[in-house]
């Protein structure tokens, strides 16, 4: 929820071989992992039938009421590659290869890695040993058991990786069931996280198995349901796991959080600063009433996640470095021809937000001016290095305003969009005591956490 983008979640960036102490994973990319989806309401969420008058109300039914059938658990189709030239496959044990009609192609030996390139219409297989296998329109590699990974890239993933062509080249799927996916996602978003922080990853889990249920199909047309970036939530396969978030996952398990009936919107990043923002602060179509502005303190006033490395950050342009990233920026976000872009006589706060966040950036520009609006003004006001700006809350100072702009510094707090879960936030909510429906119940009030499957 699109990322947290650091998009990943800006507990860390993929949670390989994290420390208790490191922060979690990166926080998700606003303008992605945050497009929210239409509301379609869930069988449960309509109204019950009438009363049966053939039955008395006060006469008690020897038969106990039966109970609802849960859902069997989805199976989710994940992006790994698109548009690539080539990919291999292999594994430590054997791997059958089939068709999509589930013929079998070809068995790759254990320990050894084959490619799979495009030949005239369909794919095909180059061996160890040089050998080419005739070309399918599309193929499906297994182990014989569903504990064996098959490795793609050099990386481990669970249950099943499909290759087809797309309109550049090769795309690599991994399709496999919802908590086996969500084992990776929670592992890469939060990183390694001591006993005392459990509560905040079954909080994790909780989320990010809401948006994954949320948004199934929403990257259909590219033959998959997402894929393993902050575009979504970062997934890492097996060799991002960590065993404190299997715990989680298990713990949780087929529980999401729902909110008239249907899974919610459940957007999340890195660290609040001391505040969530509302919904339509950063995304104009999430109007939702759990998507609202919310102090993230204790009694003290502390804030949750002021335990964050990203809690308070300072950034700095000279003269110049400022005009670069302007020039770059500008004509992507707003328009303006980079030719326009010469002296920068001011950057101002033009208006702030409910929760304090920038709402509006103003930029002179010689004779002209521009205005950056929202979740774009962190695009626009990128690093030297080209990365985005780590929140909207912050503070300016320029010297040379009105002339000639010689130095910009921004002051500011949290990182990511600010919507919904604070996940640095949730950690600091763990270590205080609080159980993980304490902590989703916070920061989605209104929600109802249910178990589906």
């Amino acid at each position: 929820m699109l990322a947290l983008a650091g998009a990943t979640l800006a507990l860390g960036s993929c949670a390989r071989g994290r420390t208790a102490a490191a922060p979690p994973a990166a926080e998700p990319e606003p303008v992605d992992r945050a497009r929210p989806v239409p509301v379609e309401p869930s069988p449960s969420a309509k109204p019950s039938p009438p009363p049966d008058p053939a039955i008395s109300p006060s006469a008690p039914s020897s038969v106990p009421p039966a109970r609802p059938a849960r859902s069997p658990e989805p199976q989710v189709r994940v992006g790994l590659a698109v548009g690539a030239s080539s990919a291999t496959i292999g594994g430590t044990v054997p791997l059958s290869v089939t068709d999509p009609a589930g013929s079998a192609l070809a068995r790759i030996p254990a320990g050894e890695s084959w490619r799979v390139l495009v030949s005239g219409t369909g794919l095909v297989l180059l061996t160890s040993g040089g050998v080419t296998t005739a070309p399918a329109e599309a193929l499906g590699a297994a182990a014989a058991s569903a504990t064996d990974p098959v490795w793609v890239n050099g990386r481990p993933y669970r249950g099943v990786v499909e290759v087809f062509r797309d309109r550049t080249g090769l795309t690599v799927v991994n399709r496999l069931g919802l908590e086996a996916y969500l084992q990776g996602v929670v592992s890469a978003e939060m990183g390694r996280r001591n006993l005392a922080e459990r509560e905040a990853l079954r909080a994790q889990a909780v989320i990010s198995r809401t948006y994954a249920l949320r948004n199934l199909r929403r990257w259909a047309t590219d033959g998959f349901d997402f894929n393993a970036s902050v575009a979504a939530q970062v997934y890492g396969g097996v060799e991002a796991e960590t065993p404190e978030a299997l715990r989680a996952v298990a713990a949780t398990h087929g529980q999401v959080l729902t909110y008239g009936g249907a899974p919610i919107d459940a957007f999340f990043y890195s660290t609040c600063g001391g505040r969530t923002a509302h919904g339509t602060e950063v995304f104009r179509a999430a109007d939702r009433p759990y998507l609202r502005s919310l102090s993230d303190a204790a009694e003290d006033g502390t804030a949750y996640c002021s335990i964050s490395p990203r809690y308070r950050w300072r950034e700095n342009w000279t003269g110049d470095a400022l005009r670069a990233t302007l020039q770059r920026t500008l004509p992507v976000e707003t328009g303006v021809p980079a030719a326009q872009v010469g002296e920068v006589r001011d950057v101002r706060v033009a208006y702030r937000t409910p929760s304090g966040r920038v709402g509006q950036l103003a930029i002179a520009l010689g004779e002209s001016g521009v205005q950056v609006n929202g979740p774009a003004v962190r695009r626009v006001l990128r690093s030297a290095a080209g990365e985005l700006l780590r929140s909207n809350t912050f503070n300016l100072t320029v010297t040379g305003a009105g002339r000639r702009v010689t130095r910009l510094v921004a002051q500011g707090s949290g990182a990511g969009h600010g919507v919904g879960l604070c996940q640095w936030g949730a950690v600091g909510r763990s270590r205080a005591g609080h159980d993980y429906r304490r902590i989703v119940a916070a920061y989605y009030p209104g929600t109802t956490l249910e178990r589906l499957y």
